[in-house]
């Protein structure tokens, strides 16, 4: 990711913030021509697991993207809150339109998980970061066990120690004060809001 030092943020820190908003995530493996598959799926994330941390995540065993993992790296993609940046919302009038976003790319060679309590182990960790905010959280425990077992031979999951991460956040920081000022009004509304607020002097 092309990242300008000023637009630079701690990936790990930046990651942690922006979960588990950007917890749908797309991973991104090249085969051996060099050709990209790419799929978007759901993540969890164990921070305390390695120095970057740990990625679990599953497809659909029909899904031929997991055959290309061994030996490779991945690319995993964060997308954090982001908005449409109009002119009109600068002080000053030699701004063009942009977009301003938060994003963060981790990288790592996925391990296959082949036991199947490991592999509930992953339902159970996507399951609880989803739920856990609901009034009445549903378990995985409540799925039949029958049909949990065939469910997980559906399956592939896996997990990705992540050996390098960027973070970027680029909110305007190379812009003039009254610029990030008025930036910050004009997005307090989006969920960009909180950022934009932390790059003014």
């Amino acid at each position: 990711m092309y990242i300008p030092s000023y637009f630079s943020m701690p990936a790990k820190e930046t990651l942690l913030e922006i979960l588990p908003d950007a917890s749908f995530a797309q991973i991104i493996t090249a085969d051996s021509d060099g050709v990209p598959m790419a799929t978007h799926l759901p993540i969890a994330y164990d921070p305390d697991k390695g120095e970057f941390g740990t990625i679990y995540a599953h497809v659909a065993r029909a899904n031929p993207h997991w055959k290309l993992f061994e030996g490779r790296q991945s690319l995993v993609i964060f997308s954090g809150p982001h908005d449409y940046v109009s002119p009109r919302f600068y002080a000053t009038t030699i701004n063009v339109p942009t977009w301003n976003y938060v994003a963060v790319h981790a990288y790592g060679e996925p391990k296959l998980i082949e036991d199947p309590m490991e592999t509930r182990n992953v339902l159970k960790m996507l399951t609880r970061d989803n739920e856990k905010d609901r009034l009445n959280p549903w378990d995985v425990s409540e799925v039949e066990e029958k049909r949990l077992l065939a469910m997980l031979k559906a399956i592939v999951a896996f997990e990705i120690p992540v050996s390098r991460m960027e973070a970027k956040a680029k909110l305007g920081q190379n812009k003039k004060a009254e610029d990030k000022e008025a930036l910050s009004a004009a997005l307090q509304k989006t969920d960009l809001a909180d950022w934009q607020k932390s790059i003014l002097d």
